[in-house]
């Protein structure tokens, strides 16, 4: 369908000749229009194709959390009405249209909203949404890019897609006739939407149609009235810099991308594809929401560089006049090891891969040949394979364990990971990690098989300080094994907390899930009650787990409490989910869960000379507690108890909880912890598992 300007001056003009015939001005035309339908006409419109189909995006809405259209491809349709803040139309229209959501989302039928103005933010969105009472998603196109391939040209218009249909739209129009510029009557007497809708639960074809042009206000998209320059953008100057910075550590000979970027031609011929993961945030694999924190080595796109990408490649993807081509000069090669020859290099047991299927985390255990201690200053994990080495995790152990398994649970601290474009882990020069003599480094691998079978020999090297650092490194975990996922859920939130007892200085997170994880957050709340968020993925991906280290320390007072969010997905929408009728607990294995959110950090008084090894022994004794105090109150509850040490617990809570107040004081909980220690050290000197 094409909106054109000699269409709207025949409107007009009909409208016109409207106006003299008062009798008429509320009954229906020859045409079949009333007049105040064709008042809602008034007004110019831009050249513009209205989607037949709606591509795959992913949006963030106005809270934060990321929406997928083709998660809802089980959906009978999918609505999606266009904001704008300040928009009089679109504030007379939210109430009917969620009066209509509220009556349709029982048959399964999802509704949001998109904003695609430039003026507005998530934030002023938001801000305007609470003062509205608007309770929608409201999906946030601050790159415009899903409003230019709708075909939006004003607010309030309404796309109702069919995803057995492929998405297609089968209207497209206002949701009723109740509302025009200035004026609005007390009922409709057309309601497209809900006849749309109708019809699609009674399994119908949709004929309704609205008025050619909807009322709202005008959004203004000028890049789609820029759309024959995009032919302009210049491949070697503007795109091929942004493939050598974000895409190429993956996408290059011998890398963990299925193609390498080794030229335009090539990069031409997958630029449909290009299209698709940036729309739907699926690359570059950085999760954090540009939104909130600053990140070191940030690889994320720009807004300006997904537009550039996207405007560039639906203008065909041109090579230009330009003889360059920065893709081919480069003539990529993945260093043996980046930061030089390490002092110290440890080699992981050969691990077979097979060319398809799903493997499950492996842990193996390198032996520490080092007969002093050290400091570390850096490491680098240097995949075998790079085709199928995902993630790596490593620790370290004092002792070897006799099970020769690595788990994570037994590592005293982490010694570095690896995952694309982040293979080293380095400290400031004035920081380091005291690594003993002895003992043992356990791993994490995660295999992704690559289409062939291949062997995996993975190495990591340890660069050590010449001299000892001022500084200790530190790093801890927020975890709850209690957690408990019921089935056929699609957004199960779990939280657990971890109270820092002194000063520190925040360095680096590493939120880490499972094949559920949706979402994950972490913030801090302050001892003044203040909270701030820290880090969000509102996409969380198992497939793509990394560290973020932040662009500035934060500041962490004693008594802040870091506070770690996961939103999971328990429902048959998860692609990856192994069974969404399980009730899912915690658990190594990949179709088990975790919430485990590591991070690194430093007491802020502690040096090397000065160490405050009591320090972190009372943190990590905080962190059942914070475990099992759902509600972040400082208490525990009976009704707080749950998975396996809750079992244990319930049968002794009257005898646990001293003062008889009906729950587990902080104190009451450390006595408690205190005797189970003991009878751990017990156990174990008599050598009792």
């Amino acid at each position: 369908m094409k909106i054109t300007a000699a269409h709207t001056l025949a409107m007009s003009v009909a409208a016109a000749a409207l106006v003299t015939a008062c009798s008429q001005s509320s009954t229906e035309t020859q045409s079949g229009q009333t007049a105040h339908e064709m008042d809602m006409q008034h007004g110019e419109a831009p050249d513009v194709d209205v989607a037949e189909y709606a591509d795959n995006f992913t949006l963030i809405d106005q809270n934060g959390e990321a929406h997928e259209l083709f998660y809802h491809a089980d959906a009978p349709a999918v609505v999606i009405m266009t904001h704008g803040n300040g928009c009089p139309i679109v504030r007379g229209a939210v109430p009917d249209y969620q009066k209509i959501a509220a009556q349709y989302e029982a048959q399964g039928i999802k509704f949001f909203m998109l904003n695609s103005n430039l003026q507005d933010t998530r934030e002023s969105v938001k801000a305007e949404a609470e003062e509205y009472g608007v309770t929608l998603p409201v999906l946030i196109d601050e790159n415009q890019l899903i409003g230019e391939s709708l075909g939006v040209v004003r607010t309030a218009e309404v796309f109702v897609l069919d995803p057995a249909k492929g998405f297609k739209v089968v209207y497209h129009g206002p949701l009723d006739d109740r509302q025009s510029y200035e004026r609005a009557r007390a009922k409709a007497d057309n309601h497209f939407l809900t006849e749309a809708l109708d019809q699609i639960v009674a399994g119908q074809d949709v004929t309704v149609e609205g008025p050619v042009l909807s009322p709202g206000c005008l959004v203004n998209f000028p890049e789609r009235d820029n759309r024959e320059e995009h032919a302009n953008i210049s491949y070697a100057s503007e795109v091929a810099p942004i493939l050598l910075d974000k895409c190429a550590d993956c996408h290059s000979v011998g890398g963990i991308a299925p193609w390498a970027m080794t030229d335009h031609q090539t990069v031409r011929g997958w630029a449909p594809m290009m299209r698709e993961v940036i729309r739907t945030d699926r690359m570059p694999p950085w999760n954090a929401d540009p939104h909130v924190g600053k990140w070191k080595d940030d690889k994320s796109l720009t807004n300006d560089e997904i537009k550039t990408l996207i405007h560039w490649i639906e203008a065909g993807a041109p090579r230009g006049d330009s003889e360059s081509d920065p893709l081919a000069e480069a003539n990529l090669q993945i260093p043996e090891w980046p930061l030089g020859e390490p002092d110290l290099i440890l080699t992981l047991p050969a691990y077979d891969v097979p060319a398809s299927g799903i493997i499950d985390y492996t842990y193996p255990v390198v032996e520490n040949p080092l007969t002093e201690d050290k400091w570390i200053r850096a490491t680098t994990v240097k995949a075998g394979a790079r085709e199928v080495v995902h993630h790596v995790l490593s620790g370290y152990m004092s002792e070897v364990p006799e099970d020769g398994r690595g788990s994570t649970g037994r590592w005293e601290f982490s010694t570095g990971g690896y995952a694309v474009g982040a293979e080293s882990t380095i400290a400031e020069d004035d920081i380091g990690t005291p690594m003993p003599a002895g003992g043992a480094i356990g791993f994490q691998m995660h295999y992704t098989p690559a289409g062939k079978p291949m062997t995996d020999v993975t190495q990591i090297g340890f660069y050590f300080h010449d001299e000892v650092p001022k500084y200790v490194s530190r790093s801890s975990v927020i975890l709850d094994a209690s957690i408990e996922i019921p089935p056929n859920t699609a957004r199960h939130v779990e939280t657990a907390y971890l109270e820092m007892p002194h000063d520190a200085i925040l360095e680096r997170v590493f939120p880490h899930a499972h094949y559920r994880g949706y979402a994950s957050n972490m913030k801090i709340r302050f001892p003044d009650g203040r909270e701030e968020l820290l880090i969000s993925l509102p996409k969380y991906d198992f497939n793509w787990q990394r560290g973020y280290e932040f662009d500035e320390p934060l500041e962490v007072p004693a008594g802040s409490l870091l506070i770690a969010s996961y939103t999971y997905d328990n429902s048959e929408n998860n692609f990856a989910n192994p069974d969404p009728n399980a009730k899912v607990t915690w658990g190594e294995q990949s179709h088990e869960e975790m919430l485990y959110t590591s991070f690194s950090f430093r007491w802020a008084d502690e040096t090397s000379d000065n160490r405050k090894d009591e320090y972190q022994e009372a943190l990590n004794a905080n962190r059942l507690f914070g475990a099992m105090d759902d509600n972040i109150d400082g208490k525990i509850e009976l009704a707080e108890l749950r998975g396996m040490m809750g079992d244990r617990l319930k049968p002794v809570f009257p005898a646990l909880d001293t003062d008889k107040s009906g729950a587990l004081s902080k104190e009451e909980f450390a006595q408690m912890n205190a005797v189970m220690q003991r009878m751990r050290e017990r156990a174990r000197s008599s050598g009792q598992p």
